[in-house]
């Protein structure tokens, strides 16, 4: 059960990440109110905070983490954004994940 705890964690990581930085695109090109700043910065912070919350190297989480980020992104273009993700944009996001499953879970000696 770590893994599914793991995995999780990341999501959160990577949507308070998209996050962070979707309120500022939405100001800058969809000419919203730059008050999304504050939102923004916000979520940057607890993005920040939560990568600290794994328990391995800070490279190693950094390293796996982009495998779930890309996941998350390709979630997001569906979502919110309303573009159905191509074959090759799944394909991509499986392999991306398996990244990480290999980064996080591969056996390690002591």
């Amino acid at each position: 059960m770590p893994e599914l705890k793991t995995i999780g964690l990341f999501m959160v990581t990577a949507l308070a990440e998209i996050v962070g930085c979707y309120l500022p695109y939405l100001w800058l090109r969809e000419d919203k109110t730059i008050w999304l700043l504050v939102p923004a910065a916000l979520s940057l912070a607890v993005f920040a905070w939560l990568l600290t919350l794994h328990p391995t190297a800070s490279g190693r989480v950094y390293a796996a983490y982009g495998g779930v980020y890309i996941f998350v992104a390709v979630l997001w273009l569906w979502v919110v954004d309303g573009i159905r993700p191509s074959t090759w944009d799944i394909v991509g996001s499986a392999v991306a994940i398996m990244g990480m499953a290999i980064i996080m879970f591969a056996p390690r000696e002591s």
